[in-house]
Formats: structure tokens, sequence, C-alpha cells
């Protein structure tokens, strides 16, 4: 998705332009995502949209983000079963993660290349191939 500026106002065409009625709690955790273009967790989304209004719950945020994913809005991003980030970016890319700050940095598909994937279960097609890298600071 290119570089833009985005506002409360225009997340409802962002989210009708994918399929998805505008609500008031979705347009703020849309909103949420990417007005600051960050990899954010839900408990991390959930504390933005809360901040401004109170009444968001935990599973509307939920099923918010699983609703973005599914009209491909926004990409899941699951570094370990415990760490799960949703990533506004979702153009092809992989990821840098810091393991002692927790941040995802965005790689170019670009700067990554892959070879030698193994051959496909009969009848499936590669949807995508996502790289994360772990990394720490040398002086540990």
């Amino acid at each position: 998705m290119e570089k833009q500026s985005y506002t409360r106002d225009n997340m409802a065409d962002l989210l009708r332009e994918h399929g998805i009625n505008p609500t008031h709690q979705r347009i703020e955790i849309a909103y949420a995502l990417f007005g600051r273009q960050e990899h954010l967790s839900a408990d991390q989304i959930m504390a933005v949209v809360n901040d401004r209004h109170s009444e968001t719950s935990k599973a509307t945020v939920y099923n918010t983000l699983n609703l973005f994913k599914q009209h491909q809005l926004i990409r899941e991003v699951i570094v370990d079963p415990s760490k799960v980030f949703y990533d506004p970016n979702t153009s092809p890319h992989h990821h840098f993660f810091n393991l002692e700050t927790s941040e995802l940095i965005d790689i170019d598909a670009d700067a990554v290349q892959i070879q030698g994937l193994p051959q496909l279960p009969e009848g499936m097609v590669t949807e995508g191939v996502d790289v994360i890298i772990r990394i720490r600071p040398g002086n540990h």
C-alpha cells in the first residue's frame, strides 16, 4: 500500500474499498493501525482505541482484526504463539524481530532470496512465504 496520510475521515473510505462496513469501532481500530503505520498487537491496538473511547472490548478488537485480515486490509505476523502482530503493510515484505524490544522491522522483499522450496502437496499452491529474522543486540 502506498504511503499516504491516514485520517479518521478517510478510514471509512479505505474500509469500504475492502468491502467492510465502516462502523465507529472499525474506523477507530483501522486508524490505530494505519495512522501509526506500526506493527501492533491486539492489546496495543485496544489500548490506543480505548485511550480515546473506552467502550471497545477485546472481543471486538479481535473480531475486527480477523475481519480486516479476511479482507486483506492487514497482515497477521505470528512471531511465536504468544506474539501476534498486525501489519497495515500488505505488500510483499519480511521482518526482523528484535527479541529484546519485541519490535518488528520491515525488510524489503527484494532483500531476501529464497531458493529450494519443498514440493507442495498435491493440489496446493503457494500463497506466500513470510521470513522472520530474530535479532538481538550483539553485546550479550
